[in-house]
């Protein structure tokens, strides 16, 4: 080889070294490396990039990877409840032979190894309720005893604390004393977080007058509360039915699931409301095909007030007996006096105002005293024929001349008896 040839050979080399040199800067540039650190139970959204038996693999953005076990995501089929593109929440762990490690929640001997960290970072711990003991349920978590206080299980008090025992419930702990040797759990916590996320998908999606379906908590006098997942509201007793509700235990007991609408929401506050007679058909749309002008029916008192005696003609369909109406013709001062509630009363419709909601009613029967007493009335003033009251005339003038005399007579006669004994 030439000298020539060699040189010619020795500048390639150079040139395609630098293009390398070049190459590998260029990639840097554009694909900058980032150091991703995470600390101990903090919490990351993944996407799962694979799935094998024992791990899912998650990409966490940044050219970063993670492993969870694939064991904490599996059916009661026993497949994975999740697929490649999906989203998950995870809690970082540890790096174990530089591999991130994330758990959902920790259960297991991976719990107990960690149960420090589970603590300053509030990572779900899984764990088993074995009993029920003095002021709540003995929770083993892996091979460790916790304590569960009966407040911390739910988030509303439950009568029946049985139901809870043998139960796989995800904890957290909020007491860890004595190196482990005390700890305090909470499942309430995780169902208020729950609630809470729920609560937050609510204020973009219900709005007032949605109806939605819910469960009955607690009956209270004034009304029953309701619980629509993420929030619980008030039904008021004015909600509850068309009809006048005396005893709301008759309609509704915790447990039940309803339909309701949204009346009121106040976020800011908590404070909500709800009806559940808006979900059910309004009488009063029907009330002139049920109900006719002039005809009469039979009613329930419902109340009484000042003005009036209120009559249920139907569920949800009240009308009005004005006090002036009830007395038969005389002045009462309140319908208690002729009415009691309660009590059945045959009433006829005078109007019907669907539009208002209202319906003037009056008692038939006291018109017909009304009527009675005129007619009466009006044969005393001079309703009598003039034959019947020439012949009252006659039986007084008869009556005066059979009057024995027992008088002294005129002054006429007086004179006249006198002369007659001169």
């Amino acid at each position: 080889m030439t000298s020539d040839q060699q040189e010619k050979n020795d500048n390639v080399n150079d040139s395609q070294e630098t293009s390398n040199e070049l190459s590998f800067a260029e990639m840097m540039n554009e694909t900058p490396v980032e150091l991703d650190f995470h600390e101990p139970g903090e919490k990351v959204s993944a996407v799962v990039v694979r799935i094998s038996k024992d791990f899912i693999f998650l990409d966490l953005g940044g050219k970063s990877e993670g492993v969870l076990a694939a064991s904490e995501l599996l059916g009661e089929d026993g497949n994975p409840t999740v697929k490649e593109g999906d989203t998950v929440e995870a809690y970082f762990l540890t790096v174990e032979r530089n591999e991130k490690i994330f758990t959902t929640k920790m259960s297991g001997a991976a719990a107990q190894a960690h149960l420090a960290e589970a603590f300053r970072s509030q990572i779900p711990l899984e764990g088993t309720v074995t009993k029920e003991i003095k002021g709540g349920f003995d929770v083993k978590i892996g091979a460790v005893r916790a304590f569960c206080p009966f407040s911390q299980m739910s988030l509303r008090r439950v009568e029946d604390t049985s139901q809870f025992v043998d139960l796989q419930l995800a904890f957290k702990i909020i007491e860890y004393k004595e190196n482990g040797r005390s700890i305090i759990v909470s499942h309430r916590i995780i169902l208020e977080e729950e609630r809470q996320e729920k609560k937050e998908e609510l204020k973009t999606t219900l709005q007032e007058g949605m109806t939605v379906t819910g469960t009955i908590t607690s009956i209270q006098p004034f009304g029953a509360f309701v619980d629509i997942g993420g929030i619980e509201g008030l039904i008021p007793i004015s909600e509850i039915s068309w009809g006048r509700v005396e005893d709301i235990h008759a309609i509704l007991e915790p447990g039940q699931q309803v339909e309701v609408a949204a009346l009121k929401l106040d976020w800011d506050n908590d404070r909500f409301s709800f009806s559940l007679k808006e979900t059910l058909p309004d009488p009063w749309q029907t009330v002139s095909e049920k109900f006719e002008e002039g005809i009469n029916y039979t009613g329930i008192v419902a109340r009484l007030a000042d003005f009036g005696a209120f009559v249920t003609l139907a569920p949800g369909i009240d009308g009005l007996v004005h006090i002036s109406n009830l007395g038969g013709g005389r002045r009462i001062n309140h319908p208690r006096e002729v009415v009691q509630q309660g009590e059945e009363l045959e009433v006829r419709i005078d109007s019907i105002d669907p539009e208002e909601k209202r319906i003037s009613l009056s008692v038939p029967h006291i018109d017909k005293e009304k009527a009675k007493r005129k007619e009466q009335f009006t044969k005393k003033k001079g309703g009598q024929k003039k034959d019947d009251n020439k012949a009252d005339y006659q039986r007084f003038v008869d009556k005066k001349k059979k009057k024995p005399s027992g008088s002294m007579g005129t002054l006429g006669d007086l004179l006249k008896a006198k002369m007659d004994k001169k």
